[in-house]
């Protein structure tokens, strides 16, 4: 196979301006003489060059195959940098087994992505484990949610936070990431969320992303799998405690919350895909002994503009109906001059604020969008690197504690509701007493309320300082009308949850994983934990 690098074409182009443009690289008319050429090609990676605005052009890397010993001339007789051979990086499931046996079958705690990938793994291995989900399956999930934001009727154990697809299915759904992959699981976990109805684009956009819409249908064709292949999913099931003996985990203990009763599975093999707001598990790991550390995460707003202005700001066209381009996303970054690294977060493009609250008399804000991205906003989370010294204790805990005083004062601002504030008014210090041109896109009540009580001054000056900053970049990103909530605060985990090289805790038997252990920061890197734990289960043990 040959790779094609560096095929740039009109946004607008069609597949014959394609097909010329790979034809006329390889001079194929050459090695065809008067045969029309005879060969398939497949689209590696497509990203989206705004250099020109407003003239836009995508550009390709395209793998191209014919017959081999025309490939192999292309290649010996082409001194074009951009056209050289492909080696495909196959992710490909081990065979090899270990010599424990297992006791039981293999207990996965949680049924986000790093749960659901490490599951899937283990089913196409012959291995039959048992999935623990505190929250709902994931259509009675959205039906609980949808109802908590038109009522405010809040369910503790199933909500945006805890459920079936975890905090990931009420996102955006962006399925990129910077994990250095050298054999191919970042691929494998694209072709699997195709597999289980993502489009086609999903394996070569060079920005994935699903929507919820989209990743609610994909979590249920991946549990029907599942438990298609023997694996057992028990939901409003929630995780209480383990035990342990001489040779370390021997039984898992949970509650069900439907007949509230305590549940013991006997197994040697406990995968912890708990979440970044297992705060109750986080604190029973901490008191049962487990090794864990502090972990520094960042704090903010969600901001929000009209997704018209993003879109001029970063393509110089408004409308983008015309060229079926999806509405313009950004990234920013900035270092304070009091010494904080401000940046954001989850962009939204044409999507909403969601209330993401976990628990009873707290409040935290997202992002999420449909598929279509097609609401009237793009919000992003503006938020500010903190450590320890925010937190005021060295404690492991001390992050999750830090959090939870955020969200109680959010609450208290909003009165249940999300507070909301206008940017110029938090400049000022004062409550807004209404919106101006931008109309917050909130799923959930919101009230307006002064956000800068939230947090300590000097988070508050390094938001202000990056929102002028990043006016540089796009042009209104400070207006006074930006639409500001929150709290943000569940960016990542307040703690890493310490595991060896063979990604065992510090109990024999208990497998950290993904987001909520610390060692994943989204979709994608969250299931390509997964399957690293997954791999890591089937090396120690024998099915």
């Amino acid at each position: 196979m040959i790779k094609i690098d560096n095929i740039k074409l009109s946004v607008s182009h069609t597949p014959e301006d394609m097909a010329k443009k790979i034809e006329k690289a390889l001079n194929l008319r050459k090695y065809y003489k008067d045969d029309k050429p005879q060969y398939s090609c497949k689209i590696l990676r497509q990203s989206l060059d705004a250099r020109k605005k407003p003239e836009l052009f995508y550009v390709y890397s395209v793998i191209f195959m014919t017959k081999k010993n025309i490939e192999e001339k292309i290649l010996n007789k082409n001194k074009d940098p951009n056209v050289g051979f492909y080696k495909e990086n196959t992710y490909v499931i081990p065979k090899e087994r270990g010599n424990i046996r297992l006791k039981g079958r293999p207990v996965i705690v949680g049924a986000g992505p790093a749960g659901l990938f490490c599951a899937y793994i283990l089913c196409r291995s012959g291995y039959l484990p048992i999935i623990l989900e505190r929250g709902e399956k994931v259509e009675d999930r959205s039906k609980s949610v949808e109802k908590f934001w038109k009522t405010g009727e809040f369910k503790p154990d199933s909500n945006v936070q805890f459920g079936e697809g975890g905090a990931g299915t009420f996102s955006d759904g962006k399925l990129n990431t910077g994990v250095n992959d050298k054999k191919g699981r970042n691929q494998y976990v694209l072709d699997t969320f195709i597999r289980f109805g993502a489009g086609e684009k999903t394996g070569y956009v060079a920005k994935p992303h699903l929507g919820t819409d989209v990743l609610t249908g994909i979590i249920k064709n991946m549990r029907n799998y599942i438990t298609e292949q023997g694996g057992e999913f028990r939901f409003n099931t929630r995780f209480s405690r383990f035990t342990t003996d001489e040779d370390g985990i021997n039984a898992v203990i949970a509650r069900d919350l439907f007949n509230n009763n305590e549940i013991v599975i006997d197994t040697n093999c406990l995968v912890l895909a708990i979440g970044h707001s297992a705060r109750d598990t986080f604190k029973m790991l901490y008191d049962s002994g487990i090794c864990m550390t502090q972990k520094n995460f960042a704090v903010g707003l969600r901001v929000e503009h009209s997704q018209k202005k993003i879109n001029y700001a970063r393509y110089g066209i408004g409308d983008l109906a015309a060229l079926n381009l999806s509405a313009a996303d950004y990234k920013v970054t900035n270092h304070t001059t009091n010494g904080r690294n401000v940046y954001s977060f989850c962009n939204c493009p044409g999507g909403y604020v969601v209330n993401a609250s976990g628990e009873s008399g707290r409040l935290a804000v997202n992002g999420m969008s449909y598929s279509g991205r097609n609401s009237d906003n793009s919000n992003s989370a503006i938020i500010v690197g903190v450590d320890k010294e925010d937190f005021g204790s060295e404690h492991v805990l001390a992050g999750m504690e830090f959090q939870r005083r955020l969200e109680e004062k959010a609450y208290e601002l909003g009165a249940g509701k999300v507070p909301v504030q206008l940017l110029g008014d938090y400049k000022n210090n004062v409550v807004s007493m209404g919106v101006k041109d931008v109309i917050p896109h909130i799923k959930g009540e919101y009230k307006f309320a002064n956000l800068r009580e939230l947090f300590p001054e000097d988070i508050n000056k390094a938001i202000i300082e990056s929102m002028d900053k990043f006016s540089y970049t796009i042009e209104g990103f400070n207006s006074d009308d930006t639409v500001l909530s929150g709290v943000e605060s569940r960016t990542s985990s307040p703690v890493r949850i310490i595991r060896d090289d063979n990604f065992m805790g510090s109990v024999m038997g208990l497998y950290p994983c993904g987001e909520g252990a610390g060692y994943a920061g989204g979709i994608t890197s969250a299931a390509m934990d997964g399957i690293k734990v997954a791999e890591a289960v089937m090396a120690r043990y024998c099915n």
